[in-house]
């Protein structure tokens, strides 16, 4: 519109400003020409409007096909990653720029055909970039590369992509594969500015490593090299150990450990509530002892608890071991609520279960916590229990130390989710209506550090859990402490 004013005011001026082109015929004529490129003009402009309008509709189009979609199963949709990334990334950036909008057909839903584009890819691992996390930056632009060198079309080109790549490659002090994706970069772009003063930089570190190397052991030269580039800031010491359980690569038993692995009826020590329905039992591990019970909870008891929860559900949070209060991390990625017993016969029922199936006093538990992990949702290892540097972690309470942790799980998860030991290799994954219970405490009081467990992000769904986490006050005669520190 701007270019089609600027246009007729230059021409108009020049035919308005000078009323005697009326008397002369050959001055008129040049009117008409004048005329006829300010009707030019205008088609022009009116077809860039129709162009537009068309780019428009077509996004319109198929937007409406999405959302449609979409909203016959919201949580399913969303529950999908990609739908889940693609929907923040049009609401943040893509409405704004619709001139540049290029949307993928995702009529197909949460089931079919979803999956990240280059782009995608190439922007997350700069998000990943921004946020100093390097280990996922690499994640993510190598699977950038991957995808370009199986040929997929794309507005971002390999240097881009193995400029970010080979920087945050470094940074985790990996300097031989730095050196040789800078070289890579190079090759492709030779004059590129900062990858020609990088590869002069790791040329000359390596050079004084080597020199280094001459002159000290090996262990004053690791040290400097640690020194030099740091850890990074969501550093794990078990995190390849967690990835790979989280993946299903867990350890496997020996068939015989196998064998000391039942399934069983349990009544509760002749709890006359499950003489005559028994609650079934499976052992998930031997040591630590995980044992899960199935059907436990009824569908009609799920709603419930997650109808009174929703409304309440906020960014959870975990015990600050310096403060002993309740505090947000960056390493646990979910919404939770606290639901007490007094408020709903349902809570109540659930929680004299707890009490009647594993013979502890749950009179000096915490309430039940009820969570939502949506996509990327994730509880990084952990302990449920205070270790002896944090003796004030549940001072405020008054019922000591976690002795034991119940886990409902209240959805099945499409994928992730899984509920893993670092310490020993165990995964446990998700399946409504079912529970597991480990004691976090040994008899004797001490803690079960083999006990260290994640929530693994959830890929694909979402994962609703509830637990109760019960206290060693009340428990004196229900579980006597041994003469063993470690039993």
């Amino acid at each position: 519109m701007i270019w089609y004013i600027l246009v007729v005011g230059i021409l108009l001026p020049q035919s308005l400003a000078h009323p005697g082109f009326f008397t002369s015929i050959g001055q008129m004529t040049d009117l008409i020409h004048t005329e006829k490129d300010l009707v030019t003009s205008l088609k022009d402009y009116i077809k860039a409007e129709e162009d537009k309008l068309e780019q428009i509709k077509k996004w319109a189009e198929k937007l409406d096909r999405l959302t449609s979609t979409a909203t016959k199963d919201p949580e399913g949709f969303v529950g999908h990653p990609v739908n889940a990334f693609k929907l923040m990334k049009r609401l943040n950036t893509e409405w704004s720029e619709l001139e540049n909008l290029v949307l993928k057909d995702m009529s197909d839903g949460v089931k079919h055909k979803s999956f990240l584009t280059v782009e995608d890819c190439f922007e997350l691992g700069k998000v990943a970039y921004t946020e100093a996390d390097y280990y996922h930056t690499e994640l993510w632009m190598e699977q950038a590369l991957r995808q370009l060198d199986e040929g997929e079309v794309s507005t971002i080109d390999k240097v881009s992509v193995l400029d970010y790549l080979s920087y945050a490659v470094y940074q985790q002090g990996d300097l031989d594969k730095a050196l040789l994706l800078t070289k890579k970069l190079l090759e492709l772009d030779p004059e590129h500015q900062r990858a020609n003063g990088n590869l002069k930089y790791f040329e000359y570190i390596m050079a004084k490593e080597k020199d280094a190397n001459k002159s000290s052991d090996d262990q004053s030269d690791q040290k400097t090299t640690l020194k030099k580039k740091g850890a990074a800031v969501d550093y794990l010491p078990e995190r390849q150990k967690y990835e790979m359980l989280c993946r299903g690569e867990g350890i496997k038993m020996t068939p015989r450990r196998q064998k000391k692995l039942f399934c069983r009826y349990h009544d509760g020590n002749r709890n006359p509530k499950f003489i005559l329905a028994p609650a079934k039992q499976e052992d998930e591990w031997d040591k630590p002892r995980i044992i899960r019970f199935h059907d436990i909870i009824s569908d009609a008891e799920i709603e419930i608890v997650k109808d009174l929860a929703k409304p309440r559900l906020s960014r959870a949070t975990v015990h600050d071991p310096e403060t002993g209060k309740l505090t947000t991390a960056q390493y646990r990625v979910s919404k939770s609520a606290w639901l007490s017993g007094y408020e709903n016969p349902v809570v109540s029922r659930i929680n004299m279960r707890i009490q009647d199936l594993t013979g502890l006093d749950v009179s000096t538990a915490e309430e039940l916590q009820v969570a939502n992990y949506g996509v990327g949702g994730q509880y990084e290892p952990h302990f449920d229990f205070a270790r002896k540097d944090e003796p004030d972690a549940f001072k405020e309470l008054g019922t000591g130390n976690r002795i034991a942790t119940w886990l409902f799980y209240m959805s099945d998860v499409l994928a992730g989710g899984a509920t893993v030991f670092p310490e020993v290799g165990a995964s446990v994954w998700p399946k409504k209506g079912t529970a597991v219970f480990w004691y976090n405490l040994f008899a004797s009081g001490e803690g079960d550090y083999s006990t260290r467990h994640a929530a693994c992000p959830v890929l694909v769904g979402n994962k609703w859990v509830s637990n109760k986490w019960l206290h060693e006050r009340g428990q004196e005669f229900r579980r006597p402490c041994t003469l063993s520190e470690l039993e």
